[in-house]
């Protein structure tokens, strides 16, 4: 289709458009979990005992909380962008398990799948030019 042919020249724009929508939206999900100290750190840090881990459930639910709130922010700017990713991929695959193992199923995980599947993408295609990471 000739009017959609040229928007490959656009592809940097599309990163940005893509990190922007991320960012926010982890943003808004990441800063009630960051605000909601230690009780909401600790229920949300047992979700890692779907991947074995039974320690320092507050610790881990902090650094999810932090991961999505600061993540969400250095990926709108798209700085660090690639450990970003890397973080943001590793807490929706605890998500999906978290969702998996508490009986949801397919439907209750796939928003975290989605998401750990765009970051998964993410990694390889880097913030684009538009970006304090710009090479």
């Amino acid at each position: 289709m000739a009017l959609l042919g040229n928007l490959g020249n656009y592809k940097n724009f599309g990163l940005l458009i893509i990190r922007i929508g991320l960012g926010i939206m982890f943003i808004y999900h990441g800063y009630p979990k960051l605000m909601g100290g230690t009780e909401s750190w600790k229920h949300l840090g047992a979700s890692m005992k779907y991947m074995g881990i039974h320690f320092w459930p507050v610790v881990w639910g902090l650094l999810a909380a932090v991961t999505e709130c600061f993540g969400g922010f250095l990926l709108i700017i798209g700085l660090a962008f690639r450990p970003v990713c890397i973080l943001l991929f590793v807490n929706m695959i605890v998500a999906a398990l978290m969702h998996l193992g508490t009986g949801g199923g397919l439907g209750d995980a796939a928003h975290a799948i989605e998401d750990a599947v765009t970051f998964a993408g993410l990694i390889f295609i880097g913030p684009g030019k538009y970006s304090v990471d710009k090479k």
